[in-house]
């Protein structure tokens, strides 16, 4: 039973930080914010996660525990080329809009702590990508998209579908939308993206 409650504790943190990081970010996001939201002291928080950076490290890790099987699927699977690449962008674009505190944690995290990435590549889910590359390979030897290399091509794809999340503040300003409009901009980048990069790289 002790188990059960600890377990039942820590998913309620969890969700309460996902909520209050998803609302105030990193830097706005305070520990007893936190704790108030999970039902709990401050006290019982800082057992389970000694500071806000060990929290939202969980909290990163859960989400992209999510995120990661998803991507490594698309990456991997036997479907064509250009399928792959929408399929990739609409699994991405979708799974951010609902988990979007996760891109600018990345940069953030990145900046901060460059070996954070090798906590993330030592998951289990971490994606792989030789069977993407052999794709594109292949892909340029029969013809179907001009030469491109591979490591380049999936940069570009990651970018263009990141950059709307982490820019969201100065590409609202720039192109003069609101953010009821710019949400639904951030759903048509499911199609436009893969559209752009796919008529960029076909033959």
């Amino acid at each position: 039973m002790a188990s059960v409650k600890i377990e039942n504790t820590e998913e309620e943190i969890l969700n309460a930080a996902k909520e209050v990081f998803q609302q105030k970010g990193m830097a706005g996001a305070r520990m007893q914010e936190i704790a108030d939201k999970a039902k709990i002291n401050k006290a019982l928080l800082h057992y389970y996660y000694r500071s806000k950076q060990l929290l939202f490290e969980a909290v990163f890790k859960n989400a992209f525990r999510l995120l990661a099987p998803q991507i490594g699927k698309v990456l991997n699977d036997d479907t064509e080329l250009f399928d792959k690449i929408r399929n990739f962008t609409d699994s991405y674009v979708s799974f951010v809009i609902k988990h979007p505190y996760l891109p600018n944690f990345v940069i953030q995290e990145l900046n901060s702590n460059p070996e954070f990435v090798l906590k993330l590549r030592a998951e289990a889910s971490f994606p792989s990508t030789e069977k993407f590359k052999q794709q594109v390979l292949e892909a340029i030897e029969t013809g179907l998209i001009k030469p491109i290399d591979a490591d380049q091509l999936l940069i570009n794809i990651i970018s263009l579908n990141i950059f709307p999340f982490i820019g969201t503040p100065l590409l609202m300003a720039l192109i003069n939308v609101d953010k009821i409009k710019y949400d639904q901009l951030l759903q048509n980048r499911k199609t436009e993206a893969a559209d752009f990069i796919i008529n960029s790289i076909k033959i």
